[in-house]
């Protein structure tokens, strides 16, 4: 079975999935974006648990309860800050992907929503990025069969159509 890949514009907090991946900072302490978005709407709870994590550093991923979210999950996953491309970004961010989903699949996670790890505040192009996400979880899909459906979960309608064409370019 191949699992079904899509793209929705819309708040990542909001979906009912077995787990959705924040775009966090090395803390796990919350943040502006998504990390903060996901930190408010999961309630103390989060925080109280990331805590006792001890942070997580780039290109790896740390996993949660997901507390007041619709998803059971949450993983943590700390993206490379944009310094041009000549500073190893490219493998860190598909480590991101790689680690997120191999994570999600030790828990039995079937479906799972990622946003556009590191596009915001750490400044990686939108494009560049949309791309490592696409091929490294088509990659990653086949080391993880049970899980069915992945959504790239966009903030606003122009990073939604850059994925859309980016999913459309590669079936």
């Amino acid at each position: 079975m191949t699992a079904e890949l899509r793209v929705i514009e819309g708040d990542i907090t909001a979906l009912a999935v077995d787990a959705i991946v924040n775009a966090a900072n090395g803390t796990l302490l919350g943040g502006g974006g998504v990390d903060g978005a996901i930190h408010r709407a999961a309630g103390p709870g989060l925080l109280e648990e990331c805590r006792g994590i001890g942070g997580c550093p780039t290109g790896e991923a740390r996993i949660t309860a997901g507390h007041a979210l619709p998803a059971r999950y949450v993983i943590h996953t700390v993206g490379p800050v944009w310094r041009g491309g000549g500073a190893g970004e490219p493998g860190l961010l598909a480590a991101c992907y790689r680690q997120s989903l191999r994570l999600a699949a030790r828990h039995d996670v079937r479906s799972i929503a990622f946003p556009a790890i590191s596009t915001g505040v750490y400044g990686y192009p939108l494009e560049a990025a949309s791309e490592i996400a696409v091929a490294t979880v088509r990659d990653v899909l086949s080391e993880a069969p049970a899980i069915e459906k992945v959504v790239f979960c966009c903030f606003g309608a122009e990073v939604a159509r850059l994925y859309e064409m980016i999913l459309d370019s590669a079936r």
